[in-house]
């Protein structure tokens, strides 16, 4: 990054209206140019990494959202308690909220981003593309206008001709958005997509667009000031997408040409000069390969942003922040320039295997790789932190920069498969299999890559090697020991391990319904060392100890690194072959585990039911919708497992649900 002289003049104190990684991101670049930061925070944020990173931090509320950090008048009231100047809005929330920037100013608070008449203009899908319109910026084909009555909607859809794209006019992320391909499904798709629009936007208006069939997503950053200067600092490709989220991103775009290239940053700024535009904003296009379409405009900063601040040498929240003192933009357009390639992983707490469904709990282990040299982590949560079903589930980013395209994954790879997180479920394997693809690494993908794909980037684990019974078991001895306090001055684990009389030790390990034996034996003639019998073999076993829960094992000639973490009876092994979670038996007590019955239909997580699919005593098919919950602002709808009869529906429209709780029974067909 550039390095600057800290800001003197209109403010010193900034307050962040934001949480989790965005907010320490902001703080990090705030600190640097010497401002004072203050954070905010909700009951369930009381120790969030943002608020022990801030200067200063206020409560604003309960943990719902709309109570705390969508509540407009507790973020001023916590600017003016605390003497901040400026209001940084992040992403999400109220970044694109035109009332609250004005509210702003209203109250002589600068907002870090465009007016609240720039953010009118350009945050409504509709609005944006009425204006790009009349600036000549080409359109996708679609309706665009106010009526939004079902007939309407369904009229307009038949003749811009199926498939087509429902979106909410005032969000983004994906929310509020669902591709129809017959007119049968379009009330449906429409109702689902303006529930979801109400509750993450507070406004369900939505649009239809042609769906553009293998698309690319194709997004350019832009920053403007107010004397008049607007630059763009290249493109982003964005297709790697899942329910229209973005989950990986690169600059610049392998897919373009630099004619290409160039036609399309001179659109993006087309775009936002139609509206004189100031501040941080990305013009994003959909490419169905030989042409280039608008779609939206973003009058905020990206979650994908720390791409393009490699390949640019630009810290965009420092230019952001200039921006808001009144300085000009420090470079012209010639000025800017590309150098190599960087590509970023979104890390959510999620589980693929499982349709992406949100995993929440506490963190108990968080090991991200070191920063250095082309490597970087954008993260909002550390060990012993609580992921809420409140917020989106992203914990952290993981951006990588290489000469190449091909170095920049290669590192982003190593990084990811040097990364553990451990007390929710994360996409991290996901990550890394998507990354190994060879589609991905030929850029031969369209953002319907993931869905097509997902059986491939989402396999049954690998059953363990030896090499992984023999860490699993190192891990034991090694807690053993230290429980004791029983460990010899040896660093090797297996002195002192054995009972008066015990010639071996028998460990069963459950994969799954696989379990995997293995027997320890005693070596007589070296207590630094034993032997392992696994599958009819036996293999001189040895370990070694090292930091954060690393072991060196040493299974016959061959040592190798692992990573063992053990919580009870389960244990997570980590080594060269890939990532297992191991169970091991109590040989010494019953080993039950619970299991809710297959025909209950249960709560996965905390949310809100938001639709009742089906009705009792209907006969449905397996796969059939039953109900709809609302858990981390996106809809999951619950289905029948099996073929069967519904004979009970436990709950209604409105319950706010916990974990686990029964909402439905199915009863399976006979035979």
């Amino acid at each position: 990054m550039i390095e600057t002289p800290a800001l003197y003049g209109s403010f010193r104190t900034l307050l962040i209206a934001n949480r989790g990684e965005i907010a320490c991101r902001v703080i990090r670049t705030a600190k640097s140019l010497g401002l004072r930061t203050v954070a905010v925070f909700s009951e369930a944020d009381r120790n969030a990494l943002h608020v022990t990173q801030a200067d200063d931090a206020v409560l604003l509320g309960p943990a719902r959202a709309r109570d705390s950090y969508l509540n407009i008048d507790r973020v001023i009231d916590a600017a003016r308690k605390t003497g901040a100047e400026a209001i940084h809005p992040g992403y999400g929330f109220l970044s694109e909220s035109a009332e609250f920037a004005e509210r702003c100013q209203a109250e002589g608070l600068i907002f870090v981003g465009p007016t609240g008449g720039m953010i009118r203009a350009m945050g409504s899908k509709s609005g944006s593309k009425a204006l790009m319109e009349a600036a000549g910026v080409p359109l996708v084909p679609g309706y665009h206008g106010e009526a939004q009555d079902e007939a309407t909607l369904q009229r307009e859809a038949e003749k811009i001709g199926f498939p087509v794209l429902i979106k909410a006019s005032a969000g983004g992320g994906g929310r509020g958005m669902r591709i129809v391909r017959q007119a049968s499904d379009l009330g449906a798709a429409i109702a689902s997509a303006k529930r979801e629009a109400l509750a993450a936007f507070s406004d369900d208006r939505v649009l239809i667009e042609k769906y553009i069939e293998n698309p690319r997503h194709i997004e350019v950053q832009v920053i403007g000031d107010s004397h008049g200067n607007l630059v763009s600092l290249f493109e982003r490709e964005c297709t790697l997408q899942r329910r229209h989220q973005k989950v990986i991103e690169e600059a610049p775009s392998p897919t373009l040409d630099d004619d290409q290239r160039e036609a399309v940053c001179a659109a993006a700024r087309k775009a936002a000069g139609a509206v004189n535009y100031v501040g941080a904003g990305t013009i994003e296009f959909v490419s169905d390969g030989r042409d280039t379409f608008f779609i939206e405009m973003n009058t905020r900063l990206q979650v994908e942003h720390p791409v393009t601040e490699y390949i640019t040498g630009i810290d965009l929240v420092e230019w952001q922040l200039r921006v808001a003192f009144g300085e000009p933009l420090p470079r012209t357009q010639s000025q800017v320039k590309c150098h190599g390639h960087a590509i970023e992983a979104r890390i959510y707490a999620e589980n693929p295997a499982k349709n992406f469904m949100p995993s929440v709990g506490t963190i108990k282990t968080w090991r991200m790789q070191e920063r250095g040299y082309g490597r970087r982590v954008d993260e909002g949560y550390r060990e012993g932190d609580t992921v809420s079903p409140n917020y989106d589930a992203m914990l952290a980013k993981a951006i990588a920069w290489g000469h190449s395209r091909e170095e920049a994954i290669d590192r982003l790879s190593d990084m990811l498969d040097q990364s553990d997180i451990r007390g929710v479920v994360t996409n991290i394997p996901f990550l890394s299999a998507l990354l190994a693809h060879p589609d991905v690494a030929d850029n031969v993908i369209d953002t319907g890559f993931i869905e097509r794909e997902l059986a491939a980037l989402t396999p049954a684990p690998p059953a363990p090697t030896p090499l992984e019974l023999a860490a699993a078991i190192a891990g034991i001895f090694r807690d053993e020991a230290r429980d004791t306090e029983n460990e010899a001055d040896s660093p090797w684990f297996f002195a002192n391990w054995m009972q008066v009389g015990r010639r071996k030790r028998k460990f069963t390990f459950r994969q799954g319904a696989t379990e995997f034996t293995a027997t320890v034996l005693e070596n007589t003639h070296d207590n630094r060392t034993a032997s392992v019998e696994i599958a009819g073999e036996v293999i001189r076993l040895a370990s070694v100890t090292r930091a954060r829960g690393m072991v060196d094992v040493e299974l016959g000639d061959l040592r190798s690194q692992a990573l063992v973490i053990r919580e009870g009876q389960e244990l997570y092994v980590r080594t060269r072959n890939g990532r297992f979670d191991l169970h091991w038996v109590d040989p010494f007590g019953v080993d039950e585990q619970e299991h809710a019955g297959d025909d209950r239909i249960v709560a996965p997580l905390p949310g809100t039911v938001v639709a009742i699919l089906a009705r009792e005593g209907e006969r449905i098919a397996k796969g059939a919708p039953i109900l709809t919950l609302e858990v981390m602002k996106m809809e999951q709808t619950l289905r029948a497992p099996f073929d069967g009869t519904v004979t009970a529906i436990k709950c209604k429209v409105g319950d706010i649900v916990q974990e686990g709780v029964e909402l439905a029974d199915v009863e399976p067909d006979a035979g």
